[in-house]
């Protein structure tokens, strides 16, 4: 088997791991509160994210199946991943997605050279629920712990400092003007901050898949194991009553941000992910960098 065989196959057994549960969930119309957030929220589907891609600049034999996928094509000598050459991302590709590229380098570069949040205790879960019955939340099937008034009484016993847009627009009516800050959909770059859990789950679900097949899957693999299990430590904190829930023989238990104990656990799981995820959101400044490089010699 050639180098690249085995590092393709290597790559779909690892993610397997996660993909085959929620294959098998999917197939039995049976929904998990934490884990399909991860195959359904963002746009990669589990063939895609099961694909190995070596990154632009490495051709593969033409007998190779990428031949077909998006970006690629009959590409020039570069360093070969086995035996023969003949098909690579191609440089009308890189040129293509160079405003995406310039764009994913401002937004991760400004994040990393914000100093980290980790006061944020989780909230937007509950500001997500604030003044709903049961019924009406996004999980309906779960219960929330304290109960509805019981958390209307957290969202507004707290100071809630969301800085991520794509949890502060999930945000129910009346707990928009809760939060002390306004981010919006076109300014990421002016509130991305390296401590927040929604940004490291970003590194996969907003970057590194966008940024496929112009980077290695290992490092989407890297970035979606980080956002795997951030998902889990966001809900453990959110208001659900999620007790009994299947993870795979992890034992749940909830981070009770409504008490001082509670907060220190999350700040600190959190400053952990924040340190877990600035290596890869390196990386990917590096490969940012790279292509952009690249495509300027063009």
């Amino acid at each position: 088997m050639d180098t690249w065989q085995e590092r393709a196959t290597a790559h779909a057994a690892r993610i397997d791991a996660y993909v085959a549960p929620h294959l098998a969930r999917r197939e039995s119309h049976v929904k998990h509160p934490v884990f399909d957030f991860l195959f359904t929220y963002y746009s990669y589907r589990p063939a895609q994210l099961r694909r190995w891609h070596p990154g632009y600049g490495t051709t593969l034999p033409a007998s190779a199946e990428h031949a077909s996928l998006k970006g690629y094509g009959a590409v020039g000598s570069a360093p070969a991943v086995g035996a023969g050459v003949g098909v690579g991302v191609t440089e009308a590709y890189l040129a293509s997605q160079r405003p995406l590229v310039e764009a994913l380098h401002r937004l991760l570069t400004a994040t990393a050279g914000r100093a980290p949040h980790f006061g944020c205790f989780g909230l937007h879960e509950w500001a997500m629920v604030y003044r709903l019955t049961e019924d009406e939340t996004r999980h309906a099937d779960w219960p929330l712990r304290l109960g509805p008034d019981g958390t209307d009484a957290v969202v507004e016993g707290h100071r809630i400092a969301c800085s991520h847009f794509d949890a502060y627009r999930f945000f129910t009516p009346p707990a928009r003007p809760l939060n002390t800050l306004s981010p919006g959909r076109d300014d990421r770059v002016a509130f991305e901050q390296p401590g927040c859990l929604h940004a490291g789950m970003d590194l996969y679900g907003k970057v590194a898949i966008r940024l496929s097949p112009l980077v290695s899957s290992d490092l989407v693999a890297d970035a979606f194991e980080l956002a795997w299990d951030i998902r889990v430590m966001d809900m453990r904190a959110a208001p659900y009553d999620l007790s009994g829930l299947d993870l795979g023989g992890t034992e749940w238990s909830p981070i009770k941000i409504e008490t001082p104990e509670g907060k220190r656990e999350y700040a600190e799981a959190q400053r952990v992910f924040s340190e877990r995820a600035a290596p890869i959101r390196q990386r990917l400044v590096d490969e940012c960098e790279r292509l952009l490089s690249i495509a300027s010699e063009r």
